[in-house]
């Protein structure tokens, strides 16, 4: 129990992600989770809310102004990135074979997200792992409408971006000690952010069982 609090605590050391790699660091996990199918393990959304968090505490020397701006040119740069791989490599992906880094499932799961959101999946699948991933790259495979595509991207980078890292700053800002929790914080979000897709993952074996 002591190791899995350990690492706990070094998983959510926001502060030595950023003193490590700096600023630049928390921008690069932003654009690789948005956009690369690799990065769909990478934690955006504790990091941004803890970026707020250690922001409005002085620990990250970063004004806050400048790092939501930077978040949010980052996701739109990574959901293009996504969109562009999906339009070049196309239907190719379903045949790929599976790996440590790409699951075809997960493709499944943006399209399924996809068919039922349509164009709001862009936004809503901000909020979602996995989803967030590889809901532009599905955009890219399906050739949605660029311009259509811009503005979702743009509206789900600013909502996503916003709603972590100023609710982070703000609560930060109106209870200090906080940052002093920052494992229980840590948990707490990988659970509520993991529940949809439990869910989601339960219904889609439901459904199949039904089927047959």
């Amino acid at each position: 129990m002591e190791n899995f609090w350990e690492y706990l605590q070094n998983l959510t050391d926001a502060q030595s992600i950023l003193s490590s790699g700096g600023f630049y660091l928390l921008l690069i996990v932003v654009f690789a989770e948005t956009g690369l199918f690799f990065g769909f393990f990478l934690p955006g959304d504790y990091l941004l809310f803890l970026a707020g968090l250690l922001s409005a505490a002085g620990i990250i020397h970063v004004p806050i102004y400048t790092l939501v701006l930077s978040l949010i040119a980052a996701g739109i740069l990574g959901n293009y990135t996504g969109y562009w791989f999906g339009y070049r490599t196309g239907p190719v992906l379903f045949s790929k074979n599976d790996s440590f880094f790409f699951k075809k499932r997960y493709i499944t799961v943006a399209e399924e997200f996809y068919a039922k959101y349509g164009g709001m999946a862009l936004i809503l699948g901000r909020f979602f792992p996995i989803v967030r991933t590889f809901a532009p790259i599905f955009a890219g495979i399906v050739r949605v409408d660029l311009k259509k595509f811009t503005v979702y991207n743009i509206v789900g980078s600013v909502a996503w971006v916003t709603t972590l890292t100023l609710a982070g700053y703000f609560l930060g800002r109106r209870f200090p000690n906080l940052k002093d929790y920052l494992q229980y914080i840590v948990l707490g979000l990988i659970i509520i952010t993991t529940i949809p897709l439990i869910i989601a993952f339960v219904r889609r074996r439901i459904a199949k069982s039904k089927e047959q």
